[in-house]
């Protein structure tokens, strides 16, 4: 039997077959969004874990609901404001005929989640629907970006002692080959409240005091409890997408256990403080179990939010 190859070429997203991934970012502000183009459709899945989500279209991924598939994914920073850049999504997905159809329109389908950016750059400047039209527009297929990139511009991790000992964040991807047909990859946008987690505990990213040693952000939590507040303005978002065959509930699923990733990778996680979201897009039709993608891509999740701070 031929041994499968475990590393697939990019290790990002765009290892998966049909998908393409842009960007577009304005770096004077410190903000921008990214785009997850499945030049095929997708059948998609979520699951919000965090209290403080910004968000658009996502109602339509659940399992009961009539729409089947999605024709883009958008992360964008700008906080709620962000959520105008789907517009440009949806333009140019229209230009080239691409939507559900209604009959007299076909209409992209295209859910939206935030991150809160607006206070390290320009809170004036946001993504707007021309930044999420160019976002489309730069979609590759060998996208392999990693850092401050797109929907990353602007992120920060640590924020448990304030935004002043923050450390960036980032955006990361992953991808891995499952026996000899199966490929799973994960992208996320790490802008947490918490630290970022080594495997050995160690902290990678975080809130650093003035001498740059990291505090102790459970410790810094504990305290919070006497009533003192957190820093608010967080999320951390996640997609885990595979080109085998899953159904809208089994995405829902895989969605869910995406989010042990970022708990394997960022302490503390899906605070109050946090809109923590992940999404799992199907995009191909070979046979697989649920188990095995949610648990990969799970891993896969944890790898790419420490990519992210490592900017590769």
């Amino acid at each position: 039997m031929k041994k499968a190859n475990r590393k697939p070429k990019l290790d990002a997203l765009c290892d998966v077959p049909g998908l393409r991934i842009g960007h577009a970012q304005n770096d004077e502000a410190r903000t921008g969004c990214t785009v997850i183009w499945p030049e095929n459709g997708a059948v998609a899945g979520v699951d919000v874990r965090g209290s403080a989500p910004g968000t658009r279209e996502i109602e339509l991924l659940r399992p009961v609901r009539l729409v089947q598939h999605i024709h883009a994914l958008l992360l964008t920073g700008g906080s709620a404001f962000g959520l105008d850049a789907a517009g440009g999504v949806q333009q140019f997905l229209e230009e080239r005929n691409i939507g559900f159809d209604v009959g007299v329109a076909k209409v992209p389908i295209v859910p939206a989640a935030v991150i809160f950016d607006l206070a390290v750059g320009d809170a004036k400047i946001r993504p707007d629907r021309e930044m999420g039209y160019r976002a489309a527009q730069n979609a590759s297929t060998d996208d392999v970006s990693n850092g401050m990139v797109g929907a990353g511009a602007g992120s920060t991790v640590g924020k448990s002692a304030g935004l002043e000992h923050a450390m960036p964040g980032g955006l990361g991807q992953a991808s891995e080959q499952v026996g000899n047909t199966i490929v799973v990859a994960a992208l996320v946008v790490v802008n947490a409240f918490g630290d970022v987690i080594g495997k050995n505990g160690e902290i990678l990213a975080g809130a650093r005091a003035d001498d740059g040693t990291y505090f102790d952000s459970m410790a810094l939590l504990r305290q919070m409890a006497s009533g003192e507040q957190g820093f608010a303005g967080n999320t951390t978002l996640a997609v885990v997408a595979t080109n085998a065959a899953l159904s809208k509930e089994a995405c829902t699923k895989v969605a869910q256990m995406a989010h042990d990733g970022l708990a394997r990778a960022i302490n503390p996680i899906h605070t109050m403080y946090d809109g923590d979201i992940a999404f799992a897009l199907s995009c191909g039709d070979e046979p697989a179990d649920t188990n095995v993608i949610g648990a990969v891509g799970a891993e896969l999740v944890a790898r790419a939010v420490r990519k992210a701070v490592r900017g590769k």
